[in-house]
């Protein structure tokens, strides 16, 4: 027998049966209208964006959005992103895991909005990037002299307990030393159990040289993911903060 026959045994030997995997979860599409008036269609995949840092954007447009650099990690779908690209933010960043998928995802939703963007649109830009990895790619895109970004927007992610030490290196590489720099941390506890671990990290975030405020807290209607279990009216609790620089040498 040649090593090219012993090759195809191996090989039907150890392939998975059909359907061992489960299927990929399919894209869903899902249409959210900005306070401002305009309406994107969103292509979701395996979850669902968090909205209320949107809102929050919105309403706080001419301190944190309106001619200012920013980036936003974890994006999924990219809402708060695009919406900052709309309301006049002068560059914009949207990253995620480098998986193709994820950063597809993120390229559609940003093409799909460019009807919407003004005609002295910002520049936006879709990157994949692992928290914790170097952010000289990240901050690539800034105008020459710039090393950070003003405002960062991290929504829903603090349930991934143990990247909160990559998380937080990642915003102190990319958030710009400024007093005016904020970066924006919204989340919901989809675990209540785990509530304590989920605002560790802004004990974490202290221990890191930054002030923390809670600027949010807002009950919705009902719960995101229907069949988890643990406290509902926590799981229907949006909790909002703002981190920034605590000293600078100015």
């Amino acid at each position: 027998m040649s090593s090219d026959d012993e090759a195809l045994i191996d090989s039907a030997i150890f392939q998975e049966p059909l359907g061992y995997y489960p299927p990929p979860k399919l894209a869903t599409f899902e249409s959210w209208t900005l306070q401002s008036g305009e309406t994107l269609r969103l292509r979701l995949v395996g979850h669902n964006p968090l909205w209320v840092v949107t809102d929050y954007l919105y309403d706080h447009k001419e301190s944190l959005v309106r001619g200012r650099d920013i980036l936003e990690l974890g994006a999924g779908a990219g809402l708060p992103s695009i919406a900052a690209a709309i309301w006049g933010a002068k560059n914009v960043v949207v990253t995620d895991y480098p998986d193709e998928d994820l950063v597809e995802n993120m390229m559609i939703n940003v093409d799909a909005a460019t009807d919407v963007f003004p005609s002295s649109s910002s520049i936006i830009a879709v990157q994949g990037h692992v928290w914790g990895a170097d952010a000289e790619p990240l901050l690539a895109n800034l105008p020459s002299g710039r090393r950070g970004f003003d405002t960062l927007v991290l929504a829903d992610l603090l349930f991934n307990h143990s990247q909160h030490a990559a998380l937080m290196s990642t915003i102190q590489a990319t958030l710009s030393r400024s007093p005016d720099a904020k970066a924006l941390v919204f989340f919901t506890p989809y675990t209540p159990w785990k509530f304590d671990k989920d605002m560790a990290f802004f004990d974490l975030a202290r221990q890191g040289g930054f002030e923390v405020n809670q600027v949010v807290k807002r009950v919705m209607d009902k719960v995101m993911f229907k069949d988890d279990r643990g406290d509902e009216l926590l799981r229907r609790t949006v909790f909002g903060y703002e981190l920034s620089w605590n000293e600078l040498d100015v």
